[in-house]
């Protein structure tokens, strides 16, 4: 959670994030930058109830209440109210609680927000999992972007080069072969059904790492 001390926020801007991040005193310089944050509470999370919203249980919401903190400590680090929203995702058949400094927006939406932070979880599991970087040539921010910019267009390329060739090889093969066969002045076409058979699957894709610093 020390990143956001690092951080400068942006008016007006949301900040989504797990409750592994969860220290009020951090919360509340986001509040003071007149950002807004919504996050996951924690198991056991002792609060004092201000007030009760309505809610369409239809769609979700369970609870919309107007909260308080009571440990001393977490008041003192936050001593304004906080929002506090109880979501049940059917799919999952799970209730998750969020808790955010927007009363402005409904409920549903503060839900929908924190989950579409997952689909950037997602990318970055794809990424660990398909791009086949395995250090970076530099640790500046625009080297690692551009580092990351060139192996997502490499691959989108190289899935281009499938789809329009009606090849039935894998993504992976065909960058593998590629890869030993960047000198050779012969057809891609040629050049795959000669090394076709010559390329072997990752003993394990999923332990690729993208940050090796």
């Amino acid at each position: 959670m020390r990143i956001l001390d690092e951080l400068l926020f942006e008016p007006g801007a949301f900040y989504v994030m797990d409750r592994g991040y969860m220290d009020f005193a951090r919360l509340r310089k986001i509040d003071n930058a007149g950002a807004f944050f919504v996050i996951r509470g924690k198991k056991g999370f002792r609060f004092l109830r201000v007030a009760s919203g309505t809610v369409d249980k239809a769609w979700g919401v369970r609870v919309d209440q107007t909260i308080r903190l009571v440990i001393p400590r977490s008041a003192e680090g936050y001593p304004d109210c906080l929002r506090r929203i109880r979501y049940f995702d059917a799919d999952k058949e799970r209730s998750f609680i969020f808790l955010t400094n927007n009363f402005v927006l409904d409920a549903l939406t503060i839900a929908e927000l924190y989950h579409s932070r997952w689909k950037i979880e997602l990318f970055f599991k794809w990424i660990k999992q398909h791009l086949r970087i395995k250090a970076f040539y530099g640790t500046t921010p625009n080297a690692v972007n551009t580092q990351i910019w060139i192996a997502l267009t490499v691959f989108v390329l190289v899935a281009i080069v499938k789809k329009e060739l009606k090849l039935d090889m894998s993504l992976y093969s065909i960058l593998q072969i590629l890869s030993v066969t960047l000198f050779e002045k012969e057809s891609i076409n040629q050049v795959l059904s000669d090394h076709q058979g010559l390329t072997s699957t990752p003993d394990d894709p999923n332990q690729l790492k993208l940050f090796t610093f």
